[in-house]
């Protein structure tokens, strides 16, 4: 779950239609991703060419997963390519109720601490971490916003939340780096008005 827009439609999908979204630390060895599904009890696991070995080594060991979605080139026995998936999968709004209430993502910690730790977020946790974020970094519609961190960190995405919330521009990167040079490069490209990482909060005068 590197940066793309795929993940972000991917991720709204998924609490769309009721489902759960357990986004996964990249790092993760087999047995976090084990120990991840097992508590999930996930039904469909998506992933890219970087997890293959990983997923196949635990793949018999997995026996609430019944479809595997790949991303990327090679795709492995008995799994199903994002490209075919996609077009397939109906149009019209799914005829779910959804209240705030209800449980939309299971999120691990890293596991720098022992075992990834899981926490229940519910649409509400996510409504009023929007408009923390929209809050906290002063967000209007008029902004741009780029946002540094890695997707797979679950809590960066919770920072682009902000946007969605004021129908603001958003800038996600696809490469990672923190050199200054690079980022004043970015925000003059894109008219930016702030960045985001973790620890810091900076503005420019754009």
């Amino acid at each position: 779950m590197m940066n793309s827009i795929d993940w972000l439609v991917i991720y709204f999908g998924i609490i769309r239609t009721g489902a759960w979204a357990v986004p996964l630390n990249f790092r993760f060895t087999s047995s976090e991703i084990k120990y991840c599904a097992d508590i999930a009890e996930a039904r469909i696991m998506i992933f890219s060419e970087e997890f293959t070995e990983r997923v196949i080594s635990i793949r018999d060991q997995l026996p609430t997963v019944d479809k595997y979605v790949f991303v990327g080139q090679k795709l492995p026995d008995g799994m199903e390519a994002f490209e075919d998936v996609l077009p397939a999968a109906p149009t019209k709004r799914p005829n779910v109720k959804i209240v705030a209430e209800d449980i939309c993502g299971l999120y691990f910690t890293s596991g720098t601490t022992g075992d990834p730790k899981p926490i229940v977020l519910t649409h509400k946790n996510m409504e009023f971490t929007a408009i923390l974020e929209q809050r906290h970094h002063h967000q209007t519609h008029e902004d741009n916003f780029v946002l540094l961190p890695p997707l797979y960190h679950t809590g960066a995405k919770m920072h682009w939340l902000g946007s969605l919330l004021t129908g603001s521009r958003a800038t996600i990167l696809t490469e990672i780096s923190l050199k200054i040079s690079w980022i004043q490069h970015i925000m003059k490209r894109a008219q930016l008005s702030g960045y985001w990482y973790p620890g810091r909060r900076i503005f420019s005068l754009l």
